[in-house]
């Protein structure tokens, strides 16, 4: 994002694209919960999200001189958090390890945490047209 928005807006941009990821994922179980061997897929949700933000700068190396290359941080654009099997999964007699409740509830809850993320920053976008309108 460029350096229009702040911080905030950029870690609800970044929170939104996770959700949407993390929306798929669970989809992705809950439609393949009949389907004989399937595993129930699980996305590392908050370490992606904490190391696309790095808020503070403390993961990402400094350089001491202008001509090294930037190393560290990771563009929010291009952060991918892991995506593996589920190993917490109860294997079914047909090998499926999909608990269909606990996909629905995680589901759930991702829907009502990107509405949130989505209303903050609908909120915060209401505020900038206000600066830029002077308030007409």
């Amino acid at each position: 994002m460029s350096d229009l928005f702040d911080k905030t807006t950029n870690a609800l941009a970044t929170s939104l694209a996770m959700r949407q990821l993390r929306h798929n994922v669970t989809s992705s179980n809950i439609a393949n919960a009949e389907t004989p061997g399937y595993h129930a897929k699980k996305m590392d949700f908050e370490g992606a999200l904490q190391r696309a933000l790095d808020l503070d700068g403390m993961n990402s190396l400094s350089t001491s001189n202008p001509e090294h290359f930037a190393v560290g941080g990771i563009a929010v654009n291009k952060a991918r958090p892991d995506i593996y099997e589920d190993p917490n999964g109860v294997v079914n007699n047909d090998g499926n390890t999909v608990d269909i409740e606990k996909e629905m509830s995680a589901l759930s809850e991702n829907a009502v945490l990107y509405k949130a993320a989505l209303q903050l920053i609908n909120k915060k976008m209401a505020a900038l047209k206000y600066a830029a309108t002077e308030g007409r």
